[in-house]
């Protein structure tokens, strides 16, 4: 199988296509998967971007099906994923009201054993347009293991250390992408670094591979490799694996990459997330 692109130190691997079709086609199997499917909620609504009235809509690839197609959709992917999972891994899936519950029970049936539901609560939401409803100011991230027996990794110890000492919790509060995040453009769902900083130090050891299988504008991999972490990201789309590209090449500059970790939210200063990968460095040498 020929790579869309695979970059210089190897770490970051894009390939082009179907996830259900490609993901037969190799026997690498992953520690950890961070999924965030289509939501299908492109249904014509408007929202509110930048202060202006703008559509919902996303793309052909965000339209509801129906409630069935997309329980058959959830499972088949789902099942995909599962079979290039190692048995101790992880996988996480972010989602809305509008699909979240049918992955919820397309992974049980499949025997994830589901782990946590964390809402993550934009501190930025965009206000609501209609005003017949509360602001959508969040959305859910299902953590679950791909089995029931084997232990699974959770480094609870700097989860702790970064929540000023005390257990965190499975709300957080963490805003959306930033200004400095689209340098390179921008995907239209696309996820912030500081959610998946957190994930991946959540729920990784230096070094794993990561699966993104819905991978767009790849912030899994970028926050991957920040964190000395190994990534594959699968997309059809070739505007978002070009987006992609060009993400990774933006961090291939050491001083980038400087400036990114001293930018994620969700530590106690600029310098923590820096000590802490030294740290586990030291470590694993």
């Amino acid at each position: 199988m020929t790579p869309y692109f695979k970059s210089d130190d190897k770490n970051f691997t894009l390939l082009r296509g179907d996830s259900i079709e490609l993901l037969p086609l190799f026997e690498h199997k992953f520690d950890m998967v961070f999924a965030d499917p289509p939501y299908f909620l492109s249904n014509n609504g408007l929202t509110i971007k930048n202060g202006k009235v703008s559509s919902v809509n996303k793309g052909k690839w965000d339209e509801s099906p129906g409630i069935h197609q997309i329980n058959e959709f959830n499972l088949k992917w789902l099942s995909f994923v599962s079979d290039k999972m190692n048995d101790n891994a992880t996988i996480w899936i972010s989602g809305t009201m509008h699909n979240i519950f049918s992955i919820g029970q397309m992974l049980t049936l499949l025997n994830f054993k589901i782990l946590n539901v964390i809402t993550w609560q934009k501190t930025n939401p965009p206000p609501s347009w209609a005003k017949r409803s509360f602001t959508h100011s969040t959305e859910q991230i299902i953590w679950a293991r791909k089995s029931e027996k084997a232990p699974h990794y959770y480094n609870y110890d700097f989860m702790y250390k970064i929540n000023g000492d005390q257990q965190m919790k499975d709300v957080w509060t963490l805003p959306a992408i930033q200004k400095w995040e689209k340098t390179c453009g921008k995907h239209p769902t696309q996820k912030p670094l500081s959610v998946l900083t957190r994930i991946i130090l959540a729920s990784t050891k230096p070094n794993a591979w990561i699966l993104d299988p819905f991978t767009g504008g790849s912030t899994t991999g970028i926050a991957g490799n920040l964190l000395n972490r190994r990534f594959l990201g699968i997309d059809l789309e070739e505007e978002y694996l070009q987006l992609s590209k060009k993400r990774k090449i933006e961090i291939e500059n050491p001083l980038t990459q400087k400036q990114f970790r001293e930018s994620i939210n969700g530590f106690k200063d600029k310098n923590e997330l820096s000590y802490f990968l030294q740290n586990e460095s030291r470590q694993t040498n």
